[in-house]
């Protein structure tokens, strides 16, 4: 393999949907042929928070895109470019230039729709016609499209904000996840026989359609495990907080995950969240629950 050159993908890639699989996998099939080191450059932060002054909640954290890259691709060379007004205001020209000479970029590959440099100047044509002046190679990945609909990281957001996961999956082309540490939480599930582990979203990431989902739960040690994930504010227990929290039961297991790290995914949508008048009738709720999600995947 050539070390001195990469093959590169471009994009901001958040949720790493079936659009960007495309990209990311011309990238692996360039550098088999070429020898070059298969590459993501990405950014560390949304272009739009800081151009158009727009919050954009992003599908995945950074961590899960990370991850996500290194377990469908196998991918370890990702390197996040930091977006500040530096990098607004680079003419489009010097970030091609950027990559050659600081990143050592022998193939660039983009999506057809990739914008870059001032006022995002930069496009596909201009990419390509820059590249073959330097003497690098170029690919520019068309839309893709799912039934007959352009995949694209706005609509994904849509899907998951309204709960419907399993749509939203298929134009992932895997399951919607979340990492993050386990947290102390009120420890009622226990009393209810329905122990749970809470995590809570990062403050730029889209919190999924309130309610209960039928999830795997992935755990350090390498083992996974059903679950049962309410996503919401827990209005039965907790009138105190408007504070958002996945709370997962984890089927058939027993073990204190507290301070650990876990990566929740979402498969199936159950229901919406409820507020019920007693814990009794909680409890009774979390059984049928646990009995969806195990109907689900089997």
């Amino acid at each position: 393999m050539n070390e001195n050159k990469r093959a590169i993908a471009l994009g901001f890639f958040d949720g790493i949907h079936i659009g960007h699989s495309a990209l990311i996998s011309k990238v692996l099939n360039i550098a088999i042929d070429t020898g070059l080191t298969p590459s993501v450059v990405t950014f560390d932060t949304h272009p739009q928070t800081l151009v158009r002054g727009e919050t954009t909640p992003l599908i995945t954290s950074l961590e899960d895109r990370v991850g996500l890259i290194n377990r469908l691709f196998h991918i370890d060379d990702i390197i996040f470019l930091h977006f500040d007004s530096n990098t607004a205001n680079m003419p489009w020209y010097e970030f091609i230039d950027h990559l050659s000479s600081e990143f050592s970029a022998g193939h660039l590959v983009a999506g057809h729709d990739f914008k870059f440099g001032r006022g995002g100047a930069g496009n596909s044509s201009l990419l390509m016609e820059k590249c073959r002046e330097m003497g690098i190679g170029c690919d520019i990945i068309p839309e893709v499209k799912l039934d007959g609909i352009t995949c694209s990281s706005t609509f994904i957001r849509e899907l998951i904000a309204s709960g419907d996961i399993e749509r939203a999956n298929e134009f992932l082309g895997h399951p919607h996840v979340l990492t993050n540490v386990v947290r102390y939480g009120y420890r009622l599930g226990r009393t209810l026989g329905s122990p749970t582990i809470n995590m809570l979203f990062e403050d730029d990431v889209l919190v999924p359609a309130f309610g209960v989902y039928a999830t795997k739960v992935y755990l350090e040690d390498g083992s996974n495990h059903l679950g049962v994930s309410n996503i919401g504010v827990r209005p039965t227990v907790d009138n105190s907080t408007q504070q958002v929290t996945a709370e997962t039961h984890i089927l058939d297991f027993d073990g204190n995950l507290y301070g650990r790290k876990v990566r929740i995914e979402f498969h199936k949508y159950i229901r919406k969240e409820i507020k019920f008048s007693h814990t009794d009738e909680l409890r009774a709720q979390i059984q049928k629950d646990c009995i969806s999600a195990k109907s689900y995947f089997r």
